[in-house]
């Protein structure tokens, strides 16, 4: 058959997803800078301001303020500043998207597979270790680049890996819960390894592996958490209630498609810190292009944009039940009618909580090492993807697990 005339070309980078909205929060805040200052008088600002984002950038442009008796107004000031970094923002968006770094990492060896997910072997000897990622973002995450992939660490390092990838949800799998997530499509990976794992959930995964752990002791042997939300009124209680009354909202978006849109899951991550992708953004145009931090700078954007749909079962469980009644803390989340209890949890454990993660809050994440006895509580300098994918995540969580690993 001829190659088709109109076939589509290359897939170019869409994120900074979604754009539109990180654009529109970048006026907003300029807006917001360039409006209070109008009603400023020309001294600098104090942080009383009656705008707080105004006095934020106040306090940031400190250094820059203009000189006593300049003959720039500071409203002027202001607003030749907001200008400077919106083009620097936009700089930032467009050095990312014509960066010609791409993943080329070949997968391993599947193992077993089922519906969209499947079971990728990474090789090694040493103990087996069964990594659960989060149902949101793909799995490559814990193999992102060469030098970048904790999981060929470990393969090369005395451990045996395997990656439970669960794969794009089709139409099976958006009528999935997490009971058919956990008690399902998890309990049979499980059994296909063949013996007992170390069990090792991230972020979401890590709630997942807990209560496959808890239902089928027999098949794990010891866990480790990584990033792992329990607690989810620790932090912010009144910010975990906003976003469960945010359900109804989305509930068009869920009888549309069966999931919740990637696009959506990617909005509801930037109301964490509204103004932090202008910023990185605005960082990483700083950056030289052709060196090792813009590589991973882009590697990880990359992965950060190519989200994963949220079945709408889940979405709603996740968002009415884990945020909005707190229930895995509260002992009140069931799986196939189960109470989901670490407490009851008797096999090594290692919790990791990164002290600088903004997406999980350590106060949330820490409970977990606390329900479960004996439990070892690792806490690197570290953030929520830092430490499994950055620059120092060999340090900071690679080698920790791997030496944990090998003594259970």
């Amino acid at each position: 058959m001829s190659e088709r005339t109109d076939a589509p070309g290359p897939l170019l980078r869409r994120g900074p997803r979604p754009l539109l909205l990180h654009l529109t929060l970048a006026m907003l805040r300029s807006s917001a800078s360039i409006a209070a200052s109008a009603r400023s008088s020309s001294a600098w600002p104090t942080s009383s301001a009656a705008n707080a984002e105004a006095a934020a950038i106040a306090a940031a442009l400190a250094r820059r303020a203009p000189a006593a008796g300049s003959p720039d107004p500071f409203p002027l000031f202001v607003l030749r500043e907001a200008l400077r970094q919106d083009r620097a923002l936009i700089g930032g968006i467009a050095a990312y998207r014509r960066h010609p770094w791409r993943r080329d990492l070949a997968d391993p060896p599947c193992r077993w597979r089922e519906g969209g997910s499947r079971l990728l072997d990474y090789g090694g000897a040493g103990p087996t270790m069964l990594f659960v990622p989060s149902l949101i973002n793909r799995s490559y995450v814990l193999d992102l680049a060469p030098g970048r992939s904790m999981l060929r660490f470990l393969a090369g390092a005395g451990a045996h890996p395997l990656l439970l990838d669960w794969g794009w949800p089709g139409e099976v799998e958006r009528g999935f819960s997490l009971t058919d997530y956990i008690a399902g499509r998890l309990e049979r990976a499980l059994v296909a390894v063949g013996a007992p794992v170390i069990l090792v959930g991230y972020c979401m995964g890590g709630l997942l592996a807990v209560a496959a752990a808890a239902r089928r002791a027999e098949l794990v042997r010891a866990l480790a958490l990584v990033a792992t939300p329990w607690d989810f009124y620790a932090a912010d209680r009144a910010r975990a209630g906003a976003l469960a009354r945010l359900l109804p909202l989305l509930e068009p978006a869920l009888a549309f498609g069966g999931a919740l849109p990637i696009d959506v899951l990617q909005m509801l991550f930037a109301l964490l810190d509204p103004f932090g992708v202008g910023a990185k953004y605005r960082a990483f145009g700083r950056l030289r292009q052709d060196g090792e931090r813009a590589r991973l700078f882009v590697a990880l954007e990359d992965w950060l944009n190519d989200g994963i749909p949220l079945a709408a079962p889940v979405a709603r469980e996740c968002l009415s039940g884990w945020y909005g009644a707190n229930t895995p803390a509260r002992l009140a989340w069931r799986v196939a009618g189960l109470a989901v209890d670490p407490a009851g949890l008797a096999m090594p454990s290692f919790v990791a909580v990164p002290a600088r993660d903004r997406i999980v809050p350590p106060e949330s994440a820490r409970p977990l090492a606390k329900a479960i006895a004996g439990a070892r509580l690792h806490e690197p300098a570290a953030g929520h993807i830092g430490m499994v994918a950055g620059s120092t995540a060999e340090t900071a969580l690679w080698r920790p697990l791997l030496q944990w690993a090998l003594a259970v």
